[in-house]
């Protein structure tokens, strides 16, 4: 009773007992940036931060002159006296007019965990440092490790030990070779490894086994693809406009140039420029025109009775907030009607960053294609192999048809007499007519040369089938130049649109004159760099910004761990999380820079490190010191994203065509969805109005080629947390639901991965039953089920084989579900056995998972 009496007298009396005395805080000097200002801006910067139109009591927080500054003889702070704060006052005393934050604000009292950090700041001085992003990146020393039991694989170890240390936990064992395998072969190409992948590296014992591993991945066209997955999900890349009827357009080139920049190692500085301002390179090329697409991939809105300029208001704080979230990190679209409330983008900043992509010449829509000018055709590889081959044929044949053969010119001089005497009434052109009444000696070497060549194709019995060989030629050529598609690319007008601040926001309420620059916060222009797109894109990767790089290696991170080392990916300002790893953070982010933007590089750095290596198994003492893995005690243990998990059921089934780059595609769908949302159905596929089932091989292409309709996106892949696409995403939401099991049970994809796994199973694995089961549980997990794991999946596969012989109808019906044809020589009920034995297989937790 005594006990919990002390207990509550003693945190009643507690405000009165910190104002009573000096404190004597602990030795730990407590960082601003990390511990203080999201406290700050989470609870005070929205009445006392940089907006001065929401300031309220003239009291500012954000900057020290601002807290620091007496008010009828008060200040916020008094650096170095907690107890003359009235802050502290404040978010301490019970009355409800004085509290802070206010109880109408919709926020909770800070806890006194708060409370004393803001004192034990107060106390050491107050010291204001500038938000740790907006910092200069340096290359900080790697720490130095002594430990006998940790062999570091690369600096990343030191820098994730030494955190590791400080909660006294350490590095878990390697993972086994099977899981390292399957984990990095997802990660780099994002399709599980072969049986005899597996095994290879199992043989090889060489140090530097794994490292050969990493290196063959990174080389394959398909780590282009997986690269690009998350690029698209950035670059809000769908296959229609969003709006009103949501007809379709065509930036399949544009994909494609994305997954061939991956692949090539593009340095991502260059893949920076080239996408926001390749158009306005010198002498740009048709492929840096094309990258130039990223900002075409908004919502663009052809209803007739839309307001142009209000809609092409919205297209521009688009790219704005885009632009900003890709490689910023900066949510700056609040900006669009008053300053910032908690990052120090004013309202002015944003529209003089709206200048910059204000001037592109967007018109309506063509019918024909879907999209909207500016655009240029741009062939693909293979269209243009096609090109250049033809085109050398027929640079052959012409050559041919003009190069000096003395039995063709003695023939052609004979046919030239009787020719010069009948031009007059011959249907000969008038300039091979004109050549014809000169003497050899007169002619020019030009008319030389056309004689010859209306002689060999018009009269030469000899050269007439490569005159017609020509002639097809050319026709295929036109034919393959009509098909080539378009696709939406930027332009700059002739003269430069004025740019207006626009009040709250409204496009037809326009303030101050702006021209285009960069945030003041952040370093300036270079006074010799262009205003325009072309010296955005530059600054965006220039070494002094201190953003990009930072933003991109934190989004590679977060790709391979499923958290980045900042967990909110699409916000570095004052809303954002501080980073578990700060100084391995900016190791990174120089490194990248340092290494000429070697993307490549980067990803190998990370996959090689032992903290990527490790096994993901977990101890009670992890889940207790580190429960989301965001201190690295273990390795990474994250769900496939929805496009993988696909990918991967196709691949382990045998059915994926591995095809690279092409149209978008339409798998299996439940059918009506796309036309529940609109008002008619014209039944054009440009449309995208009415869904139109793809067959043959087009059904089974990766699935980041699905064809991405925005109001109504691929509902298999939602389900697994895929974004709309109507905006920026940069950091997707993982999700457990019963409908991804409803999903992997019963969709036809599914169905028809296991009934082909089945065949596999069957076709490739020894007879007996229990090589089957290790067969098949292999392929999907890339190791051997353990003897209980194999019980219960015998167990599972004689039940199955004794309800479908039993009942035969029943395998013929689950037989039936897809497309691809049943191999007649299996017997029925057997092979709907081990289709339901693959399905279980397919659905294991262990096999949606990387882990």
């Amino acid at each position: 009773m005594s006990r919990r009496f002390s207990s509550s007298l003693l945190l009643a009396l507690l405000p009165a007992l910190l104002f009573a005395a000096p404190i004597t805080w602990a030795a730990e000097r407590v960082n601003f940036s990390r511990d203080i200002r999201p406290i700050l801006s989470e609870n005070c910067f929205a009445c006392h931060g940089p907006d001065d139109k929401a300031r309220k009591g003239k009291l500012r927080l954000d900057t020290p002159e601002g807290a620091f500054k007496r008010h009828d003889d008060k200040a916020a702070i008094v650096a170095g006296n907690a107890a003359q704060s009235e802050i502290i006052r404040r978010v301490l005393t019970v009355d409800v007019e004085d509290h802070m934050p206010p109880a109408d604000s919709g926020k909770k009292s800070l806890s006194p965990h708060q409370v004393d950090l803001l004192k034990q700041w107060i106390a050491q001085g107050a010291d204001y440092t500038g938000h740790w992003s907006f910092q200069p990146i340096t290359s900080p020393a790697i720490p130095k490790i002594v430990s006998a039991d940790v062999a570091l694989s690369n600096p990343i170890d030191a820098f994730v030990l030494a955190r590791l240390k400080q909660d006294g936990l350490k590095l878990s064992p390697p993972a086994t070779r099977e899981a390292l395998i399957r984990r990095v072969t997802l990660d780099l190409i994002g399709l599980p490894p072969t049986l005899a992948e597996v095994d290879a590296f199992l043989a090889d014992t060489a140090p530097n086994a794994y490292d050969q591993v990493v290196d063959r991945l990174l080389a394959s066209p398909h780590f282009g693809e997986k690269m690009a997955i998350d690029w698209l999900d950035a670059a809000r890349f769908a296959d229609t406009h969003g709006y009103h009827i949501d007809s379709g357009r065509d930036m399949t080139r544009w994909r494609e140039w994305v997954i061939e920049a991956f692949n090539r190692n593009l340095p991502f500085d260059q893949f920076t420029i080239w996408q926001i301002a390749g158009d306005l390179l010198p002498e740009a090329t048709v492929e840096q025109k094309v990258a130039s697409g990223f900002h075409r991939n908004h919502m663009i809105n052809f209803e007739g009775g839309a307001v142009p300029e209000e809609y092409h208001a919205a297209y521009l704080m688009d790219r704005v907030n885009t632009t900003s979230t890709v490689w910023l990190g900066l949510t700056v679209a609040c900006a669009q009607c008053h300053d910032h409330k908690y990052d120090p983008i004013r309202q002015r900043d944003y529209y003089q960053l709206y200048a910059f992509f204000h001037n592109v010449p967007e018109k309506g829509l063509d019918g024909n294609k879907g999209n909207a000018a500016p655009m240029l055709k741009s062939p693909t590889h293979i269209e243009q192999e096609k090109l250049d081959a033809l085109a050398e044929k027929i640079k052959q044949l012409e050559q041919s048809l003009t190069a000096p053969d003395p039995a063709a010119d003695e023939a052609q001089m004979e046919w030239e007499k009787s020719a010069a005497k009948a031009s007059g009434k011959a249907p000969i052109p008038a300039s091979v007519a004109t050549a014809l009444t000169k003497q050899s000696d007169q002619r020019t070497s030009a008319q030389c040369d056309e004689l010859r060549k209306y002689y060999r194709a018009n009269v030469s019995t000899i050269f007439r089938a490569d005159a017609k060989t020509i002639a097809e030629l050319q026709a295929t050529q036109k034919e393959i130049e009509t098909s080539i598609r378009t696709t939406m690319v930027m332009q700059e007008m002739p003269t430069p649109r004025d740019t207006y601040i626009l009040m709250r926001g409204q496009y037809d309420k326009k303030g101050e004159k702006v021209t285009a620059d960069v945030p003041a916060a952040l370093p300036p222009l270079p006074k010799d760099a262009p205003r325009n797109r072309l010296g955005l894109a530059r600054w965006l990767v220039a070494k002094d910004n201190p953003l990009t790089a930072r933003v991109i290696v934190n989004r590679y991170w977060q790709s391979y761990f499923g958290t980045g080392i900042v967990k909110t990916a699409e916000d570095f300002g004052s809303q954002g999380e501080w980073p578990t790893h700060p100084e391995l953070l900016d190791y990174l982010a120089s490194q990248f820079m340092q290494s000429g933007w070697d993307v490549k590089a980067m990803q190998r750095l990370i996959v090689t490190s032992g903290a990527y290596r490790q096994s993901s198994r977990s101890t009670p003492e992890m889940i207790a010191h580190d429960p989301d893995n965001r201190l690295l005690s273990r390795g990474p243990r994250v769900r496939l994203s929805a496009e993988l998990i696909r990918d991967q059921a196709l691949a382990i089934s045998g059915l994926l065509n591995g095809e690279i780059g092409g149209k978008s595609v339409s798998p299996y769908q439940p059918s009506g969805l796309w036309e529940e949302l609109m008002s008619r159905a014209d039944g054009k596929n440009w449309s995208a109005q009415t869904y139109t089932q793809s067959h043959g091989a087009d059904l089974y292409r990766r699935t980041m080629y699905t064809f991405w309709k925005r109001t109504s996106p691929p509902p298999t892949l939602g389900t697994f947390d895929a974004p709309d696409r109507e905006t920026c995403t940069v950091r997707r939401s993982r999700t457990n639901t019963p409908l991804q099991a409803l999903v992997l049970l019963n969709d036809p994809t599914y169905i028809e991965s296991s009934r082909k796994l089945a065949e596999r199973i069957l076709s490739e694995a020894a007879p007996a039953t229990d090589q089957r089961l290790i067969f098949a549980f292999r392929l999907a997990t890339a190791r051997q089920p353990t003897l209980p794991e194999l019980d219960v999946l015998r167990r599972a596969f004689e039940k199955q084989s004794a309800t479908y012989r039993a009942a035969p109808e029943l395998a013929d019906k689950l037989l039936k579900v897809g497309e691809a044809p049943v191999d007649p020589k299996f017997d029925k009920s057997e092979l709907a056995a081990w289709t339901m034995l693959s399905s279980i297989i397919l659905n294991l937790d262990e096999t949606i998972t990387k882990g």
